[in-house]
């Protein structure tokens, strides 16, 4: 039975982020891997799969793993607190919002230290919390900085 085969480059340990569809639906690799086997196991024995087609499929399945595999080695990297170690003690620029989450100008400040917080990094700069992706440039501070 089709349904008992593991392909050799899946691996069921490989979380299967959620992507929203135009229409709102949920597509991943997991629901690809069963649309396959479906498409496998209903095939007109008359007439089945081509063997370019179905080389074609597990070739687009493979490619969708290791798209998942590299987004999530470049999250691990963006979130390494070696790296992000390295700001503090620099002059941060960030975006700030109102209420609505509209821009409404830029503070900058000195970075006292790193913190990860519900997955997300944020640098602490005078007791405020700033996100990351809410930082816009970083400078050596102004009394540091070479004529």
């Amino acid at each position: 039975m089709v349904s008992n085969v593991q392909w050799p480059t899946y691996s069921s340990s490989n979380p299967t982020p959620e992507r929203n569809g135009q229409n709102g639906s949920v597509l991943g690799k997991d629901q690809f891997l069963k649309i396959l086997i479906t498409q496998l196991q209903n095939q007109d024995p008359a007439s089945p799969m081509q063997d370019r087609e179905f080389i074609a499929q597990m070739a687009q399945f493979s490619s969708l793993e290791q798209m998942m595999n590299m987004t999530n080695e470049i999250k691990g990297l963006r979130q390494s607190l070696g790296i992000a170690s390295g700001m503090i003690g620099l002059e941060a620029t960030w975006t700030t919002y109102d209420m609505d989450g509209k821009p409404t100008g830029t503070q900058s400040g000195i970075v006292d230290s790193i913190l990860i917080k519900d997955g997300a990094q944020y640098a602490e700069i005078d007791g405020k919390q700033v996100p990351f992706s809410d930082i816009v440039a970083m400078r050596q501070p102004a009394e540091e900085q070479a004529p």
